[in-house]
């Protein structure tokens, strides 16, 4: 009862269970689009975002640091393009130039700030890891807010998102442009990695972007069964983790969703009845029993 009667663990669990719902559902599209590693470049690319913003303005307001973070975000998502676009380098590769190089420059700014006369009210480190606690009745808000749009835009493009990841030929043969759908998934991902990273980090974060998907892929082979599973186990892992974290003292909430969605993802891969690991060595072992029944027994004769 202490959730709806506590404001601060009441807001910690409505944010990270809203964070993990939405991060699980868009994270469906990026598992099965093969762009995983978009995660990864994006929620990196939004660090030193966050702190030009705060040295530009000199505020830690929530919604001016994540302002710089989607910037930030969307101006690395630009460089991938332009690096895949004009050179040789792949997708993969261009991802984690980008990933590299918007990280370091991140710390650098982050090092020069912690050095500085402000150092002491920036406190911009934690956004590497992510701080949930600090999450507030206005930033609950602001993420159902950004969830709510994501989910809306999903379902109103569920169609062309479907075609255009399964079979992006016989999208363009129906007039519709795989490219603009991917730019849309991909304005979509920006904004579901942001708003995350005050309570998982920029470290953490695309974890609970691909673990839920990757969780709910091993139960399902329908699109739309993987995404209502996608968005129960990220909520399931955020809820949890701020529960768990809750009652052990100094324990990080970001740490504990990213090991609790880690358990669920471990234990869809292995016991799944679809994809399970353990389902496939039973039906080996079965196969090798039939094969060895089938053969026919040999007679010796005695001359």
């Amino acid at each position: 009862m202490d959730f709806f009667s506590d404001y601060t663990l009441r807001n910690v669990m409505l944010g990270t269970l809203l964070l993990g719902m939405g991060s699980g559902l868009v994270g469906v599209f990026v598992l099965l689009r093969r762009q995983s590693l978009i995660g990864d470049a994006v929620s990196h690319a939004a660090l030193p975002g966050i702190v030009i913003a705060f040295l530009l303005t000199g505020t830690k307001d929530i919604s001016v640091l994540l302002t710089g973070a989607a910037l930030s975000g969307l101006i690395g998502t630009l460089c991938i393009t332009a690096i895949v676009g004009t050179t040789k380098i792949d997708t993969d590769g261009a991802q984690g130039i980008v990933l590299g190089v918007f990280l370091g420059l991140g710390f650098l700014l982050l090092t020069h700030v912690q050095k500085s006369p402000d150092a002491a009210k920036a406190g911009l480190d934690k956004f590497v890891f992510g701080q949930a606690a600090t999450i507030m009745q206005r930033d609950v808000i602001l993420i159902a807010a950004v969830e709510s749009v994501i989910a809306a835009t999903i379902f109103l493009f569920w169609k062309e998102f479907k075609l255009a990841t399964f079979d992006p030929e016989f999208a363009s043969v129906m007039g519709f442009s795989p490219k603009r759908i991917e730019l849309i998934i991909t304005a979509l991902t920006v904004p579901a990695i942001v708003v995350g990273i005050q309570a998982v980090g920029v470290i953490l974060m695309s974890a609970l972007l691909v673990a839920p998907a990757a969780a709910a892929r091993q139960w399902t082979d329908k699109l739309s069964f993987m995404g209502i599973a996608a968005a129960l186990f990220g909520g399931l892992a955020g809820a949890g983790g701020s529960i768990i974290s809750s009652q052990v003292p100094k324990l990080a909430t970001g740490p504990v969703i990213v090991l609790i969605l880690t358990a669920i993802a471990v234990v869809s891969i292995v016991f799944s009845p679809r994809r399970g690991v353990l389902q496939r060595i039973l039906k080996h072992k079965s196969l090798k029993n039939a094969v060895r029944l089938s053969r026919p027994k040999t007679v010796t004769t005695v001359a």
